[in-house]
């Protein structure tokens, strides 16, 4: 079967550097399944979500969807990838705009893919909201009337009202209390369950990645150096790497 999702070889310098960002990184995304990028700050996990999204393209290597490049598409091959592949940010306020209402916000998906018209859209914006755990008169609101965790189901509606078949998520978690997070997280695990949904995602979280992720990716200085099953990369760890990084969690004393 064809991955969903792609990279073979990939790597990525900025103009000017005199060293890869990302360097010699092969990954696959089985359709329906879920991969998790860990690694230190720095690492280069966020650059190989950007190269997911098609927002930076490779210096070497190829990033392929479905088994075709991202490179070389048409208008309308890109606006079909667009609906498939949506992303969720860290940050849910810097990602919301203060100065429009819920609704616009989550509706902006349907109407720039031409998938709906903004006077017939009201029902999908009502219906993703309530799939995130919000009343539909949350459409009416602005983001600064909702809590953080709030925010994020909003951010959550947003991606996944177009029905994608690709979920992006980046640090979706870390800006949120302790308890949020597990609310967020159930909410994930469900979407993917209901929906069918591909997740990567992003994570600083070990506990986060052992829920909701079957196949975990450690990255270091821009290199994968191990990965596998979820279970084995982190209850087994083979790299030194992933051992350093599992020992540095905190944990509360005995």
């Amino acid at each position: 079967m064809t991955p969903v999702l792609e990279l073979s070889d990939v790597a990525l310098r900025h103009r000017g550097s005199t060293h890869n960002v990302v360097e010699d990184v092969s990954l696959t995304v089985e359709a329906g399944h879920s991969l998790a990028l860990v690694g230190e700050s720095g690492a280069g996990k966020t650059t190989l979500l950007r190269l997911l999204l098609g927002l930076a393209r490779p210096t070497a290597g190829q990033v392929r969807f479905d088994g075709a490049g991202l490179s070389g598409r048409d208008r309308e091959q890109t606006r079909r990838f667009r609906r498939s592949v949506q992303c969720v940010f860290q940050d849910p306020y810097s990602s919301l705009d203060p100065r429009r209402r819920v609704g616009a916000t989550v509706a902006e998906p349907l109407l720039s893919l031409g998938l709906d018209r903004r006077a017939t859209a009201g029902p999908k914006v009502a219906a993703a909201l309530e799939r995130v755990g919000l009343p539909a008169d949350a459409a009416d609101r602005y983001p600064h009337e909702f809590s953080g965790g709030q925010r994020q189901r909003i951010a959550i509606a947003r991606a996944t009202v177009c029905s994608p078949r690709v979920l992006l998520a980046d640090e979706p978690v870390s800006a949120l209390d302790v308890t949020t997070r597990v609310k967020v997280v159930d909410l994930l695990a469900e979407l993917k369950q209901e929906q069918g949904l591909t997740l990567v995602m992003v994570s600083h979280d070990l506990s986060v990645v052992a829920s909701l992720c079957e196949r975990t990716a450690v990255l270091e200085r821009g290199r994968v150096v191990e990965q596998g099953d979820t279970a084995q990369v982190l209850g087994r760890p083979a790299h030194p790497y992933t051992r350093r990084l599992i020992d540095s969690v905190p944990r509360l004393p005995a």
